[in-house]
């Protein structure tokens, strides 16, 4: 008998550690309007639009994934709000939420396009975002990004508060470059209602710089910041990898991501689409599956649900993270743009 034939289209996708899979980050491009340092190469070579799978087609594949038993979508590109018609994939996308198979729909952003789609954001359900800021001084924001203008995410970080979302401030902890802001960071994301997560860089892609000078291992992070402040381990949660205190002077949520120093992989509940419809089961590894062809090739959604469950069943333990002193190449060659983190 054939046991493929037999499967049932739908059901909870649990890899072969145990871990049930409810959390799909979608990147819908690979086009940024900044060029961070630690993400991209200054003169990008982008994907042609042709390849890209088209806005309707990256709503039957969320679907599917929810129809699976994902509860939680995060957009992430590249820029996610720098791709055409973006709003009508959170338009299509919020029937979900409002049947109730998804909790919780949300993006990555710059947030230079905020002030422009924050309101129509909130009417989709959106609740909360996490927009990536680096630096509070606009010289040192102008080399990190490179193209960027700190005034655009300040307005977008305006923009979102007047819709009503929920903010989290994503930094990346770089050595040598921002390692002196990271109080001020906080006591201007907890000064205004925000979360703060830090993060430490990760080997993806050639990006025209030298990451064994970029590396700051946030255990030497929180450390300093145990001088001043009063660091409380809380259970708080968003289904990613962050792991949260409170800062008892502040009152206000911090998150560290540790991937090179503490990895997250045990409890790992999530898997990436990239915008050509590549399946990556990994953030640190390679190994991928693409869905773009069973999406293309029926409008049975069977044979979708099956090249799923065939990438879940290779979901490896964990990534294989470690910035070389001696190569400082990249431990996975695509860029983060690519799966958006």
């Amino acid at each position: 008998m054939d046991m493929q034939a037999t499967r049932p289209a739908t059901g909870p996708m649990v890899d072969p550690f145990g871990r049930h899979v409810t959390y799909l980050r979608v990147s819908v491009t690979d086009r940024c309007d900044f060029r961070c340092v630690y993400c991209m190469s200054e003169h990008m070579t982008f994907l042609p639009k042709k390849d890209l799978l088209t806005l309707e087609e990256l709503d039957r594949l969320c679907s599917a994934f929810i129809a699976k038993g994902v509860n939680k979508i995060r957009i992430t590109g590249g820029e996610p709000l720098v791709r055409k018609n973006i709003m009508w994939l959170f338009r299509a996308l919020s029937r979900h939420l409002e049947m109730g198979a998804l909790e919780e729909l949300t993006l990555t952003t710059n947030g230079s396009q905020l002030p422009k789609y924050a309101a129509e954001l909130a009417a989709c359900g959106v609740k909360r975002v996490n927009v990536s800021l680096d630096t509070l001084r606009p010289d040192r924001f102008k080399a990190i990004t490179r193209w960027g203008d700190i005034s655009q995410v300040m307005n977008g970080l305006a923009a979102a508060e007047k819709a009503g979302l929920a903010i989290k401030i994503n930094a990346v902890a770089l050595k040598g470059v921002n390692e002196d802001e990271i109080e001020d960071l906080l006591l201007f994301a907890h000064g205004r209602g925000y979360d703060l997560t830090l993060i430490e860089t990760m080997p993806l892609g050639d990006i025209d710089g030298d990451r064994t000078e970029q590396s700051l291992p946030l255990s030497i992070v929180r450390a300093r910041l145990m001088d001043r402040f009063t660091l409380e381990d809380i259970p708080y949660r968003t289904g990613g990898p962050a792991r949260y205190v409170r800062v008892a002077e502040t009152g206000g949520r911090l998150g560290f991501i540790t991937p090179m120093t503490h990895n997250f992989c045990e409890s790992c509940n999530r898997v990436r689409l990239t915008c050509t419809g590549t399946l990556y089961m990994c953030l640190g590894q390679e190994d991928a599956a693409d869905l773009r062809t069973p999406l293309r090739a029926s409008h049975d959604d069977a044979i979708l649900y099956a090249a799923i469950d065939e990438a879940i069943s290779r979901k490896p333990k964990g990534h294989d993270f470690v910035i070389d002193r001696r190569t400082r190449r990249p431990a996975v060659s695509r860029h983060m743009s690519v799966t958006g983190g």
